[in-house]
C-alpha cells in the first residue's frame, strides 16, 4: 500500500526542537517534491515548507524561515523537518505531501488543500511551558 506516513510530533517547551518525519511506502519520495503543512486549531491549514525533487530548492513560509529547516534523506526514503527554536504559535498539527515539481513553488503561492497524490495522516506538534 503506497502512502505517507509522519512522525515525531509531541510536546516540547517554547525555544525547543524537533524533527518530523515523513517516510513513504510503496513508492520513491526521491520521485517527488514534498510540502509541509500545518494547521493549527480553529484555523487554515498553511504551508509552511517545500523541498524539490529535481535539485532540493527548499522553500520557506516567513513564519518560520531561519528555524525550520527541510532535508530529505534518500537512502531512507524519508523527508525531514527540523524544527528550533519552536514558539507556542507554532502548536499543530504538521502533515506532509507528495506530488510534480510543480508543487514547490514560493510558499505563498503553495495550495494548501489540494488533493496531491499523497497526504499523510498528520502528527501533533505542541508547543508549552
Amino acid at each position: 500500500q503506497e502512502q505517507l506516513v509522519e512522525s515525531g510530533g509531541g510536546l516540547v517547551q517554547p525555544g525547543g526542537s524537533l524533527r518530523l518525519s515523513c517516510g513513504a511506502s510503496g513508492f520513491t519520495l526521491a520521485n517527488y517534491a514534498i510540502g509541509w503543512f500545518r494547521q493549527a486549531p480553529g484555523k487554515e491549514r498553511e504551508a509552511i515548507s517545500c523541498i524539490r525533487k529535481s535539485d532540493s530548492t527548499t522553500y520557506y513560509a516567513d513564519s518560520v524561515q531561519g528555524r525550520f529547516t527541510i532535508s530529505r534523506d534518500k537512502a531512507k526514503n524519508t523527508v525531514y523537518l527540523q524544527m528550533d527554536k519552536l514558539r507556542p504559535e507554532d502548536t499543530a498539527a504538521y502533515y506532509c505531501a507528495a506530488d510534480g515539481e510543480w508543487m514547490c513553488a514560493p510558499v505563498a503561492t503553495m495550495y494548501s488543500t489540494y488533493d496531491y497524490d499523497y497526504w499523510g495522516q498528520g502528527t501533533q506538534v505542541t508547543v508549552s511551558s
